[in-house]
């Protein structure tokens, strides 16, 4: 009885941040898009930024909920990556990890650490920047300010090389998050290859895409 209960927990928790996987996917999405239009036109990225910080539901229920599922996420994650490694065997000492195992899946803990520092550095820059603005401050409201302040971001070479690394390791670690995400609850009909498809192009396209966003701006301040 007390295997059967351990067991189903270790899947619901797993079935959890399986789920919450789903957050990270939102959030990246969201930031990319807003993000993305930064490199076509100053204004258009000005107007998403000052909708996005000041429309109520989007700053008071949206964004908290997703910081949170985002959060839940990569703990959740670390959690499990500890606790299975406490269950293996000794003699799993002796298994060849890089024959049966991609980097990926044996080093998802790394990653996951590496994009959890990385957010909380966004947050720090962005989201703790524009609560001290409106809330500390009391400033009025610029609609043009978002664009100057996200250039402004890339001009370091170490911060924008910073940047590249931790999404070169989200892209490492959205590789093997979507299958094990799709293991974890289940899921293989029909729809299942089609999925693991977009999957892998999610985790290459939008990542890099980051990519792309730092350095372009990074280098037309040059």
């Amino acid at each position: 009885m007390a295997k059967s209960a351990l067991l189903k927990s270790s899947i619901a928790k797993k079935f959890a941040m399986a789920l919450s996987g789903l957050f990270l996917i939102l959030f990246l999405s969201l930031h990319f898009f807003i993000n993305m239009t930064s490199v076509f036109s100053a204004d258009a990225f000005n107007a998403m930024s000052h909708f996005m910080g000041y429309n109520p539901l989007i700053q008071f229920v949206m964004q908290p909920v997703l910081v949170a599922g985002v959060i839940f996420h990569f703990v959740m994650g670390m959690v499990l990556e500890v606790k299975n490694r406490k269950a293996r065997p000794i003699a799993y000492v002796n298994y060849n990890g890089a024959a049966n195992a991609s980097w990926a899946s044996r080093n998802m803990i790394i990653s996951g650490l590496v994009v959890l520092a990385f957010i909380g550095l966004h947050f720090y820059d962005f989201w703790l920047q524009e609560i001290t603005y409106k809330y500390v401050e009391h400033n009025s409201q610029e609609p043009t300010r978002y664009f100057g302040e996200l250039v402004g971001k890339f001009e370091s070479p170490v911060r924008t090389g910073l940047y590249c690394v931790a999404f070169l390791l989200l892209s490492v670690h959205l590789w093997h998050g979507f299958n094990s995400s799709f293991q974890s609850v289940g899921f293989n009909n029909k729809y299942s290859k089609a999925l693991h498809k977009l999957g892998y192009a999610f985790a290459i396209v939008v990542p890099f895409g980051f990519i792309f966003i730092a350095l372009f701006h990074h280098f037309n301040q040059i």
